[in-house]
């Protein structure tokens, strides 16, 4: 009997880049795909971080590089971009939030918010796209949506509002993109503890209101996130695009 052949998880040869990839979600994205045999790049602004971690993922004997670069600078992404050679996997991860109720949210503060989780995402996968298609070797695209991209919270109007339209650019780039076999896809992280989220889940009392939304009794580690991402950005997502992968915790069953 002539058995299927499984699909494979391994990058080796594909060049991935990662936004906001110095600590937290990011930094464990690109370990997870270097580990996996990508050759990956490193963005942040503070360089000193995404050296430090870019040097550590060498010291594994995997391949990786630091890019600093302020991804809301859209002419210095644009230029930085097509001076390298183009990138098989993007995972469109640099985002924040400024949590406040709907009507304290100032024009700052929607602007800060939209302008990094929404502009710089369009614009930077815009990028991202093009050396995919000029170099006709396909691609997969991955950005890091939230379980707020598919249902409200309180005090996130503008998180949620982000996180909603990337999930609709999302599906969009995935019907603009796949006569050339460029894949769109987005993950769709509970909350995940890291350095981002650490000042809001030490309130005791938004701790409690969290965990009692996830069904599954526990907060998200960052490892719970890698494994989709490395998923995504290989051949055993073959047939996925324009989808959203929840990890959640039951937080949007209900």
């Amino acid at each position: 009997m002539m058995l299927p052949a499984s699909p494979s998880f391994r990058l080796d040869g594909k060049r991935a880049l990662v936004t906001g990839a110095g600590r937290g979600l990011g930094l464990a994205m690109a370990a997870a795909l270097a580990d996996a045999g990508a050759e990956v790049t490193l963005c942040a602004r503070t360089s000193s971080e995404i050296e430090e971690a870019a040097a550590a993922i060498r010291a594994r004997g995997q391949l990786a590089e630091a890019m600093p670069l302020d991804v809301t600078r859209t002419h210095e992404v644009a230029t930085t971009l097509a001076a390298r050679p183009a990138f098989d996997i993007f995972v469109n991860n640099a985002g924040m939030n400024r949590p406040k109720p709907f009507t304290e949210v100032s024009e700052d503060d929607f602007d800060t918010v939209m302008g990094l989780n929404l502009r710089a995402a369009f614009f930077a996968a815009q990028e991202v796209a093009k050396g995919m298609i000029a170099a006709g070797r396909g691609g997969s695209i991955i950005h890091v949506s939230s379980q707020m991209g598919h249902v409200g919270g309180e005090n996130r109007t503008i998180y949620c509002a982000s996180k909603f339209a990337i999930e609709g650019l999302s599906k969009a780039m995935a019907l603009d993109l796949a006569r050339h076999g460029i894949r769109s896809n987005t993950v769709c992280p509970t909350f995940i503890e890291t350095p981002m989220t650490a000042p809001f889940l030490a309130d005791e009392d938004f701790r409690s209101r969290v965990l009692g939304k996830i069904k599954l009794g526990r907060l998200g580690q960052v490892a719970d996130v890698t494994g989709a991402v490395v998923f995504l950005a290989s051949e055993a997502s073959s047939l996925m695009t324009g989808s959203a992968m929840l990890i959640d915790g039951g937080w949007t069953a209900e």
